[in-house]
């Protein structure tokens, strides 16, 4: 089985070349010259191109976060339309979701800011794949050496973590070996459509910070308060601050089998010496 993945220098694209070494690497250069040749025969494309989204939100990283998904899918698209791909996995994100709302892949409630409508344009896109698509909306993921839980070691370890505000606000995770797993398990069950990626356990920032200190042997004194993400990150501070419940209603009724389903069996393996 011949796999390709575009955006394989990010986080989860370094740990899908090591679960599939053999895969063909899409390089910004092929998408610069619009040049697809080396997917022809390939059986499945994976795509993780975009910009980090954890950034300040200005004008024109906000065009640059838009660009670099929307745009990009749209000539993965074009080119597996066009050659002997049999199914395309593509990318989105739990913010497609309203806030403050529990749901999973029925849900209908669709969040209408800035993220919201990036994740729907992203989706809208990727769906123009006349092949089998697959898209999974990512929550936080968890695992050493990168994503989240990079950002948040650090304060920790000096004994400076801590919630962010009141904490209140719902949470919702996966670990990076699970992901892994999962993406072996859409492949071989030749699952279409949205798929939520998350455990069936989200949690609160204020019971996840209290897990995360627990488990580093360090204190959990110092809330972050909300002006203070906004003054860094701008309007992108509400993927932060935002309130996701999501569940993986499609992977349940699908019998996935999660190694790491709750944020302490998570931590424990990630954090283990």
């Amino acid at each position: 089985m011949e796999i390709a993945i575009a955006g394989a220098s990010g986080f989860i694209g370094q740990h899908l070349t090591k679960e599939f070494p053999n895969a063909i690497i899409i390089t910004r250069k092929h998408f610069e010259e619009n040049n697809f040749d080396l997917i022809k025969n390939a059986d499945i494309v994976i795509n993780l191109v975009g910009s980090p989204i954890a950034k300040r939100w200005t004008k024109k990283y906000k065009k640059e976060l838009f660009n670099s998904r929307i745009e990009t899918t749209k000539k993965l698209v074009e080119a597996i339309n066009n050659s002997n791909v049999k199914h395309f996995i593509s990318t989105s994100a739990t913010g497609i979701y309203q806030k403050n709302t529990k749901c999973d892949e029925d849900c209908t409630k669709l969040a209408d800011d800035f993220l919201g409508k990036l994740s729907k344009s992203w989706e809208t896109e990727a769906l123009k794949c006349q092949k089998r698509t697959s898209i999974l909306r990512l929550g936080v993921i968890l695992g050493k050496n990168g994503g989240a839980l990079q950002k948040m070691l650090p304060a920790f370890k000096m004994f400076l973590g801590g919630s962010i505000s009141d904490g209140n606000f719902m949470m919702s995770f996966l670990s990076i070996k699970d992901l892994m797993k999962l993406y072996h398990f859409v492949i071989d069950e030749k699952i279409a459509g949205a798929i939520n990626a998350v455990s069936p356990y989200p949690i609160s920032n204020k019971e996840f910070t209290k897990i995360l200190a627990k488990t580093l042997k360090r204190p959990s004194f110092f809330p972050i308060p909300k002006f203070i993400l906004k003054l860094i990150f701008s309007e992108g501070a509400t993927i932060l601050t935002d309130s996701m419940e999501v569940y993986p209603k499609v992977l349940l009724d699908k019998s996935f089998k999660f190694d790491y389903p709750k944020v302490e069996d998570m931590l424990k393996d990630i954090l283990k010496k």
